[in-house]
């Protein structure tokens, strides 16, 4: 299986909020995650249960959400992925609580492979443009 073809399946079982516990057919043991945070690089570990535990999370708060790839690279054991992610705010985040009104996150991150699993990946996250949407749905 090509590494493309694992992170679109990763996306389609894992990511997308449908089959988060299947995290570890597609995930190493421990995965190194790079994460930018208020243009902070933030490193820390992730296990598949963790993952599956982060997805939930999501899935919590914002319902079971729509993820379109808008677009994605693949280069031997690298693969580049941007999406739009679109939910509805029906869970607590970051201490908004629920609007039942849509939330967009925009992201994207490099996964890299090997033995056909995720082993570290790199990801950005528009996290602004989630508060201000947070920030706004508070005051309709």
């Amino acid at each position: 299986m090509t590494s493309e073809t694992i992170i679109r399946r990763f996306f389609a079982d894992v990511r997308s909020g449908k089959k988060p516990d299947k995290a570890h057919q597609y995930m190493a043991e421990k995965v190194l995650a790079h994460q930018v945070i208020a243009e902070e690089e933030q490193t820390i570990y992730r296990t598949p249960e963790d993952y599956a535990t982060h997805v939930k999370e999501m899935v919590a708060a914002y319902g079971h959400f729509s993820l379109d790839i808008q677009e994605l690279l693949a280069s031997e054991n690298k693969v580049y992925v941007r999406w739009r992610q679109t939910g509805t705010h029906i869970g607590e985040v970051d201490g908004y609580q629920p609007t039942k009104r849509p939330i967009i996150e925009i992201a994207s991150a490099v996964y890299k492979l090997e033995n056909d699993k995720i082993i570290e990946y790199w990801i950005q996250i528009d996290r602004l443009g989630i508060q201000k949407q947070l920030e706004r749905n508070q005051e309709k």
